[in-house]
């Protein structure tokens, strides 16, 4: 599996919950592009804003979501983690193909410093 990082922002530590939450996103979306997509390449990209963190993972395979299998959280998990923290998710097939899993987690004020 080829996975290309991309970051963006100034990074810099997080809080626990928040990089929690962003590592397993990160692990579920990739494993699902293994598992799903019919292609061995993805892009993340890990984007530190000022009072949030954006995460973008994509890839060109078949575009179409799996079927869930009973294995595991999935999208499900991976939305569930983004609303606890008072996020935004989106997941879905791309227009140009390929699958698109997409993140934004708020840091706090205090921890964005």
């Amino acid at each position: 599996m080829n996975v290309e990082v991309r970051w963006r922002g100034e990074r810099r530590e997080l809080p626990s919950d928040v990089d929690l939450a962003a590592f397993r996103i990160i692990q579920e979306a990739v494993t699902n592009v293994v598992r799903h997509s019919g292609t061995r390449e993805c892009a993340v990209t890990v984007d530190h804003r000022p009072d949030e963190l954006v995460l973008d993972v994509v890839d060109r395979g078949r575009g179409a979501a799996a079927p869930d299998q009973g294995s595991g959280f999935g999208i499900a998990g991976m939305r569930e983690r983004v609303t606890l923290l008072h996020g935004a998710f989106s997941a879905g097939p791309r227009p140009e193909g390929g699958f698109r899993v997409a993140a934004r987690l708020p840091v706090p004020a205090e921890a964005a410093r």
